[in-house]
């Protein structure tokens, strides 16, 4: 398999995991197309030097997280305006639930992007089904870090969404 066709099936593989990474680091939507792209590029530079140390689902987690926190740091100054989403609800769900759970998913979605960006990286690989020894290769840090930002993060969102988190 070739570099380009490798590429392709690791962005397609990951796609969904790529894609909510990038969701906790940036609201809009412009922004994170952006952002999705920074994330494909530093991907397809990075992919023939993996040797294999980490998984590969890791190994791109790690990827898309430095290149979040990346780009937070560079749009820091930036005023971020709130947007309605775009999507229409789904037919097979009343739109009264629909609205509510796209309400609630967006309030934590707020509630994520506002942690400190360590503890940021370690409940968005946790909300993506990461282990901690998972989180702790992907983020370069030991697993009792790893308890320990999840454990702030939780409290952190308890505090921020009034409820248990």
């Amino acid at each position: 398999m070739g570099t380009r066709d490798r590429f392709a099936e690791v962005l397609r593989a990951h796609a969904g995991l790529i894609s909510r990474i990038a969701a906790s680091y940036e609201a809009d939507p412009a922004l994170r197309d952006d952002l999705l792209q920074e994330i494909a590029l530093a991907l397809w530079r990075a992919l023939p030097g993996w040797r294999g140390e980490a998984g590969l689902r890791t190994f791109v987690a790690r990827i898309a997280h430095n290149r979040g926190a990346t780009h937070v740091l560079g749009e820091r100054r930036r005023p971020r305006p709130t947007e309605l989403p775009e999507d229409l609800p789904d037919r097979g769900i009343a739109p009264d639930l629909h609205t509510h759970m796209t309400q609630e998913s967006a309030r934590l979605q707020a509630a994520v992007r506002a942690l400190p960006l360590a503890l940021r990286q370690a409940v968005t690989l946790a909300l993506e089904g990461f282990s901690h020894a998972e989180i702790a290769d992907a983020l370069g840090i030991n697993a009792n870090a790893v308890g320990v930002r999840l454990n702030r993060a939780r409290q952190a969102l308890r505090d921020q969404l009034g409820g248990a988190a």
